[in-house]
């Protein structure tokens, strides 16, 4: 069946089965990942993407901003500072917050990491244009607003 034979209730239906596709490729990788010894696992590395569009934050400022709790953020950064890509110092304008920033180790790691995955995202999209991008955003968007409506429902 080509695009343009296919009914609305097919396109809903492949829409959803290609959304379970990426959810069940991204547990995978985040399994894989976790299983690395001496570096740092998906969690680990959403930190560090956030700190790295950042000077240095608090604890409670990246879990806010990388979405994760308090308490799984420290414990997070307990590792990414024993790996030597995250340093903990205090606020200058206020001594009682600690901040993180990524190291150079940090900033070298996020760099190659985006490297990699810029490269291999633009190729995946290469052939689609800016408006089907554009109306695959706003499907994204809405699907992410079914899980966050949810989040009082259940």
């Amino acid at each position: 069946m080509t695009v343009a034979e296919a009914t609305r209730e097919d396109a809903i239906a492949r829409l959803g089965a290609s959304f379970k596709h990426v959810q069940v490729a991204l547990r995978r990788l985040k399994g894989r990942e976790t299983h690395r010894p001496g570096s740092p696992s998906f969690a680990q590395y959403q930190l560090l993407f956030t700190l790295a569009d950042h000077e240095s934050l608090s604890s409670g400022e990246l879990a806010t901003a990388a979405e994760l709790s308090p308490a799984s953020v420290t414990q997070m950064l307990d590792a990414l500072v024993d790996l030597g890509l995250v340093t903990r110092g205090r606020s200058e304008s206020d001594r009682r917050i600690v901040t993180c920033s990524l190291t150079e180790a940090g900033r070298s790691l996020i760099a190659e990491r985006r490297a990699m995955f810029q490269g291999r995202w633009e190729a995946a999209v290469a052939d689609i244009d800016t408006r089907e991008l554009e109306l695959a955003a706003t499907v994204f968007d809405r699907i992410a607003g079914i899980f966050d409506d949810l989040d009082g429902a259940l």
